[in-house]
């Protein structure tokens, strides 16, 4: 979402670090270009005359105090990321759980920000980390609302209290005030009640929302909001905050390719913190909105920190300690270590979003884009149309054999092929990294790079020119050692 205001930072910071010396012209010329920057990335005025006098006045005040053997466009770079971490909210806030449960969670927005699939997402994260929640079918007027919450909730293992079947029919205050009493009887520590939207903001949506808000006294209320309206977002937040008011923000369709403006706008004029962003369609594609991560990848420094928390989540502790051993003691990385990783990387998610998260990601954002995720189920099929003994030891691979393991995944034999060069690169980095894994990540995914369909491939060392043996005649021998 952020790509072109990136880009554009990315140019502005560039420029300013090739000045060497700065002086107070540059530091207006680099307030200039982020302001436009910021303007056309579709971010609420208010908020970039806010944001570009912070970093003004910062800069100015520091930049006497930097002495000339200094690297001056680091410090500027760092008010910067300072000041952008302000304004997308400072610090990440936890949900606020009831003294006595079940916690009550409301959510409401606007028809077509996504919140019935945003309950789903709410209660899968919640669901994960030990809670009991239940969803609540609020939503009456939207066609379908209810039926929609309810396969998702049984997509994800979450009960769904929904007595009316929606489109028009029932009491949407009645159903909020039940679902809540239901929930305390079977002893859910969490309600999470979808309410309606409207396509605009009128009397009779304030009117049901703030009713529901009364009858069930949440603990905490959120707007969901699609980030891709631009600065609607930021008008139909403050009528729902004067209206029904809220605690925090959900952003979704974060994986849009709008501007990204509202992000950086809703959190800092409405004085209410981003919660969550929701970065995709799967129910998975669901993330805790950290201001500080966020204002690195748009500064185009990546997020190694989300990036290593997926690693962790999705690799086995003890498949991983396992490999660690394996990796550190010598032994050669198999088939099956192998077949393990791309396991582990498919539940991760989208391979691109991953290599997005990488510092410097914006420069590759081409080959970035045009990484082809369904190479990993590929190569996996690949895999497991070998035998264990064919898994273990590469050089039983005949040409018989490779035929066969192609019919099985349904492959060229030049895939299979390709596979196991692959491979066999990786083996020789992995055998080269004895020593040490990226720091933050587990050591299954250290060298998984090169093994995927798609990511640039390591060059083998060139062997070394082999020595022509020497003559056995004394004197055809020492006209070669003349020669």
């Amino acid at each position: 979402m952020f790509d072109s205001l990136t880009q554009r930072l990315n140019g502005v910071l560039s420029s300013l670090r090739s000045r060497g010396k700065i002086s107070n012209a540059d530091i207006e010329n680099t307030c200039q270009e982020i302001h436009r920057a910021l303007l056309e990335a579709d971010v609420a005025l208010l908020v970039v005359n806010d944001f570009i006098e912070i970093i003004r006045e910062r800069s100015l005040e520091v930049l006497p105090t930097l002495q000339s053997g200094t690297n001056q466009a680091q410090a500027i770079f760092e008010i910067i990321n300072a000041a952008l971490v302000e304004i997308l909210g400072a610090q990440a806030r936890r949900v606020r759980f009831a003294k006595a449960p079940p916690t009550v969670i409301m959510l409401a927005g606007l028809q077509g920000a996504g919140k019935t699939t945003l309950a789903g997402k709410l209660a899968k994260f919640f669901a994960d980390q030990g809670n009991t929640p239940i969803l609540v079918a609020s939503d009456l007027q939207r066609p379908n609302a209810v039926t929609q919450l309810q396969v998702v909730g049984e997509s994800i293992g979450v009960p769904v209290f929904a007595p009316e079947p929606g489109n028009g029919i029932g009491s949407a205050v009645k159903v909020a005030r039940d679902g809540v009493a239901y929930a305390k009887a079977r002893q859910h520590n969490m309600v999470i009640v979808d309410t309606a939207g409207r396509l605009g903001v009128d009397e009779a949506l304030m009117n049901e929302a703030i009713a529901i808000r009364d009858v069930i006294n949440p603990a905490e209320i959120f707007f969901v909001v699609d980030a891709m309206i631009g600065q609607d977002a930021v008008r139909t937040a403050r009528a729902f905050l004067d209206g029904v008011g809220f605690d925090g923000v959900v952003l979704t369709k974060m994986d849009g390719d709008a501007r990204g403006g509202a992000a950086l706008s809703i959190a800092h004029l409405t004085k209410r913190p981003i919660m969550f962003v929701s970065t995709g369609e799967k129910l998975t594609d669901f993330d805790i909105f950290y201001p500080d991560r966020m204002a690195s990848r748009i500064l185009g420094m990546g997020d190694v920190a989300t990036l290593a928390e997926q690693a962790k989540k999705a690799f086995n502790s003890d498949a991983a300690a396992k490999l660690e051993t394996k990796f550190t003691s010598g032994e050669d990385f198999t088939l099956e270590d192998f077949l393990e990783q791309l396991q582990a990387m498919s539940k991760m998610g989208s391979i691109s979003k991953m290599l997005g998260m990488l510092p410097g990601a914006g420069q590759m954002k081409k080959q970035i884009d045009n990484f082809d995720d369904a190479e990993i189920i590929r190569a996996q099929a690949i895999v497991q149309s070998m035998t264990p003994l064919e898994r273990r030891d590469l050089k039983v691979l005949n040409g018989s054999r490779r035929a066969r393991i192609a019919r099985g995944a349904g492959r060229a034999v030049s895939e299979v092929n390709s596979l196991i060069e692959r491979f066999t690169q990786a083996q020789k980095m992995m055998r080269q990294m004895r020593g040490g894994t990226p720091q933050g990540l587990p050591p299954a995914m250290a060298g998984m790079g090169p093994m995927a369909g798609g990511m640039p491939r390591i060059q083998s060392p060139k062997a070394a020119p082999k020595k022509k043996s020497k003559s056995g005649n004394p004197a055809k021998r020492a006209l070669e050692e003349r020669g």
